[in-house]
């Protein structure tokens, strides 16, 4: 039963770790190298792409969607792609993937004389599920050195953290003052009922016990 518990409790906070780590804004210093547009038959990894743009038929088996090809100051290939996310989950509110595509048209350069830009996107890249990160946001920089400072993760994630403490220590402190008490006094009627039965037994086996002598 301890390990029944513990396998709930493991795959309860892995399971919000990677909600919170696909959902959460993540930023990425990047060169972009080209920028397509593709026709996609969301199939068995249809929960990783995003809604049809806002104002499309949402009923289209399939739609166009933006990509744009970078590389990482590693020299790392890293794919994006450029959905609106409407008003649907997650709340990125995001309604300009035709602008965005626009900006990152203007923004391509060569390896020979590289503009770094920084992608501000959520989501993972993985090659087996063909599935891509998307990008929300992006803006030149002077150099592949800056620093991002991820301001809204650490504000989200202190505040989350503190509401769970929250919810934790008021439950506890019902649990204490109202299950508890539930749980001891059935815990005491139990008892209470067992060594009934067994005086009870007691008894029943000292009478036979009577018998037998006569």
């Amino acid at each position: 039963m301890r390990y029944v518990k513990w396998a709930i409790i493991i795959l309860f906070w892995g399971t919000l770790a990677a909600v919170l780590h696909y959902t959460l804004p993540q930023h990425d210093v990047v060169r972009i190298s080209d920028t397509y547009e593709k026709r996609i038959d969301p199939g068995e990894n249809s929960i990783f792409w995003s809604v049809h743009d806002v104002g499309s038929d949402p009923t289209a088996p399939n739609r166009d969607v933006f990509f744009i090809q970078t590389r990482k100051t590693n020299d790392r290939v890293m794919v994006y792609r450029n959905e609106d996310t409407g008003w649907s989950w997650p709340p990125y509110f995001k309604l300009h993937s035709s602008n965005l595509q626009a900006e990152a048209v203007d923004l391509k350069s060569s390896t020979e004389n590289p503009r770094w830009v920084v992608v501000r996107h959520y989501g993972w890249r993985n090659e087996f599920l063909s599935i891509f990160p998307n990008a929300v946001k992006i803006w030149q920089v002077d150099s592949p050195d800056v620093r991002i400072i991820p301001w809204f993760n650490i504000i989200f994630l202190t505040v989350f953290a503190a509401l769970l403490w929250a919810i934790w220590v008021r439950w506890r402190r019902f649990r204490e003052a109202r299950v508890d008490p539930v749980l001891e006094n059935m815990e005491d009627g139990l008892y209470a009922a067992g060594d009934a039965i067994e005086e009870r037994s007691s008894r029943f086996k000292r009478w036979l016990n009577s018998w037998k002598s006569k």
